[in-house]
C-alpha cells in the first residue's frame, strides 16, 4: 500500500484527522499544538497522525492535499486547512458549523469560550 493509499483509507476511514508533528497529547511544533489543543479543548474526538513518524506520510500528505505545511485537518475526508485556517474557522464560528454539518460531536461552550477568551 502506498502513502497515498494509506492516507485516503485514514481520512475516509475517521470522521475528523489530523496530519500533525508529534501527537495529540504531545504536539512537537506550535502549529500543531494550537490545532491540536482546540480540538482537544472543544472535545472533538479525532485521530491524529504523528508525520514525524514517517516521512512517506509527512511528503505524502503534502502532495494528498497540495497543501505544503502541517499541521492539516480533514473532516470526513475533505482537507479543511492548516494552523492559520482552523484558527481563523474556530473564532469566526466556522468550524462549529463545519461539524455541525457533518455530525461530528463538539462542546458548543468549549466554542464559546474560545471565542470569548479571544474577543
Amino acid at each position: 500500500m502506498t502513502a497515498q493509499d494509506t492516507i485516503k483509507q485514514t481520512v475516509t476511514d475517521n470522521d475528523v484527522v489530523l496530519y500533525m508533528k508529534g501527537t495529540k497529547m504531545a504536539p512537537q511544533c506550535g502549529f500543531s499544538q494550537r490545532v491540536a489543543g482546540v480540538l482537544n479543548f472543544m472535545g472533538v474526538d479525532f485521530t491524529d497522525v504523528n508525520v514525524l513518524a514517517d516521512e512517506e506520510i509527512r511528503q505524502g500528505i503534502k502532495e494528498y492535499s497540495d497543501w505544503p505545511t502541517i499541521p492539516q485537518l480533514y473532516v470526513k475526508g475533505e482537507f479543511v486547512g492548516g494552523c492559520d485556517i482552523i484558527t481563523e474557522m474556530t473564532l469566526s464560528g466556522e468550524l462549529d458549523q463545519l461539524f455541525d454539518q457533518n455530525g461530528v460531536a463538539y462542546d458548543k461552550d468549549a466554542a464559546d469560550k474560545i471565542r470569548e477568551a479571544n474577543a
